[in-house]
């Protein structure tokens, strides 16, 4: 049985004139994908009227909440004290948002309870998958 959290949080889309935005979102994680972690966006907030969901590596959250951290389509780093940017990149172009850092830890720190960092299993399909890949030959 699989377990999952979601945590509704706030928070603030940076434009490009340094105005910032109310943008709702919730924090998802899932045993069932132990290595991520989900930011689930409404549809009355995106571009098409499509909920969006990002979903990247929990370490990239755990470590972007001290030092910048990412290379990719999601970058996370802190924002002084109180607050941390995730950086979402793609062909359409940057969002930044800014969140309280303390709901970040709040959020990691449950996930945490689920699944300890180090203990997550990848499972028998990600086996099955790289069996497949690389014929026959693990």
């Amino acid at each position: 049985m699989h377990v999952t959290l979601e945590q509704p949080t706030g928070a603030r889309l940076i434009t490009a004139a340094d105005q910032d935005i109310a943008i709702p979102a919730t924090l998802r994680y899932t045993s069932a994908d132990p290595l991520a972690v989900h930011i689930v966006f409404p549809p009355h907030v995106t571009l098409d009227g499509e909920g969006v969901t990002w979903t990247f590596a929990r370490t990239l959250l755990g470590e972007g909440l001290g030092t910048p951290a990412g290379l990719g389509t999601v970058r996370v780093r802190p924002c002084g004290e109180s607050h941390t940017y995730v950086e979402f990149h793609s062909s359409e172009g940057t969002a930044v948002l800014r969140f309280a850092t303390a709901d970040l830890y709040r959020f990691l720190a449950r996930t945490y309870t689920v699944i300890a960092p180090g203990e997550e299993t990848v499972g028998a399909e990600l086996d099955q998958g790289l069996v497949a890949l690389f014929g026959g030959r693990v």
